[in-house]
């Protein structure tokens, strides 16, 4: 038994010692893991961990000392054997050992690297096929792939049903609510509630960083569109950071550290929250662009510091919006374009709301929600090909 529910090949241990409190585990091609004892403990069958969830079950005010591992052999197996204080002994699978050894247990595990791009790789999202995305979880697999190596991805071909988009959701994750609701339409409205709902020209953005955690994925559907006009525009936000450290480093720290207040400005809702518009966070942590100035409402900082943070937010918004970074395409009916929204800056066109229609669905999904479901199937894709 393993602590989660994964099925891993059996990688045997060639040799385990024990000393101060660490088991140095060994495997044949040389590759070591120093596993500490109460670590083994809480995730050990017959001593920490639960059989039912697969969880650890000791507070850890109530774990064993960590020189309560007496012994640390391996069986005729190649599993390790561990000899308890208590008289207990356990035994763990080498083959989910190997897996810690490897690296793969870490977030980033089964994951695509982030890729930056420009268009001089990209003029137009990389797209698939999406005819069969609900029954084949072999599209789904590389759309969500391809959605979180490059931040954006496009499927191609989709039912024009308003309801596809929430049925597709519902293979991914839970899908995030917003004052806008779950699911929500753009389209040009007599009264709007956003300036994505007029027909006017929007500037790349990100949306909704009015919030502590503005939504990690936005996905877009297109089910009519018959303007002139619109054409939906892409930029990556991490060619932009590139761009502005390399080259504006002046604007570039401004831009780090210089604080905003984004206020939604809405007649029902007053969501707000002050921060910086590129956004590192901690080591490991998604990069988070703050960027619509519909709802940028005050500077947060110095007086003397709002000059050069209007200069540099002019400058963001220049390298933004350069054609050597920034895609334009056609949203054609039946596109789907799934993007990472604290990524990858989007905007359009001003379109022609008189002589045509356009009506755009869109939901918002966590990144964690992304993450889990994609390393789920490539894990499973995986073990098929052992299997």
């Amino acid at each position: 038994m393993t602590p989660d529910f994964y099925t891993y090949a059996w990688a045997p241990v060639t040799s385990a010692d024990l000393a101060h409190g660490f088991v140095n585990v060994v495997w044949a091609d040389g590759v070591t893991l120093a596993a500490y004892s109460l670590w083994l403990a809480e995730n050990t069958y017959g001593m920490g961990l639960e059989p039912g969830s697969r969880e650890g079950m000791i507070d850890p005010a109530d774990l064993p000392a960590a020189d309560d591992l007496l012994t640390a052999t391996v069986d005729h197996e190649g599993a390790l054997e561990l000899g308890w204080r208590s008289g207990v002994t356990t035994r763990v699978h080498p083959g989910w050992l190997r897996h810690v050894a490897d690296g793969r247990h870490q977030p980033g595990a089964y994951l695509p690297a982030h890729e930056m791009w420009r268009t001089g790789e990209f003029s137009e999202p990389p797209s698939l096929d999406g005819s069969h995305v609900l029954d084949d979880a072999d599209v789904l697999t590389e759309w969500l792939t391809l959605m979180v190596r490059f931040g954006l991805a496009r499927l191609r071909n989709t039912p024009t049903d308003p309801d596809f988009l929430t049925e597709l959701g519902a293979r991914v994750g839970p899908l995030r609510g917003s004052n806008f609701g779950t699911v929500w339409s753009v389209r040009a409205l007599i009264d709007p509630n956003s300036t994505a709902n007029t027909s006017l020209n929007l500037g790349q953005h990100t949306d909704l960083p009015t919030r502590e955690t503005p939504p990690g994925f936005q996905f877009l559907h297109c089910i009519d569109n018959s303007c002139q006009g619109g054409l939906s525009r892409m930029t990556d936000g991490l060619a932009v950071v590139d761009e502005l450290a390399t080259t504006y480093p002046h604007d570039y720290e401004a831009l780090t550290t210089l604080r905003w207040v984004f206020f939604n400005r809405s007649k029902d809702d007053d969501h707000r929250w002050s921060g910086p518009m590129i956004e590192h966070g901690a080591p490991g942590a998604p990069l988070t662009l703050r960027a619509f100035y519909p709802v940028r409402g005050f500077p947060d900082m110095a007086a003397k510091d709002i000059p050069r943070a209007y200069a540099a937010m002019r400058r963001f918004s220049q390298v933004a919006h350069d054609p050597a970074l920034q895609m334009r395409y056609p949203f054609a009916v039946g596109d789907l374009v799934g993007f990472d929204n604290r990524r990858v800056l989007h905007g359009r066109d001003a379109f022609d709301a008189v002589g045509g229609t356009r009506h755009l669905r869109g939901t918002y999904i966590d990144h964690d929600d992304v993450y889990s479901r994609l390393r789920v199937l490539r894990r499973r894709r995986e073990q098929r090909s052992r299997d």
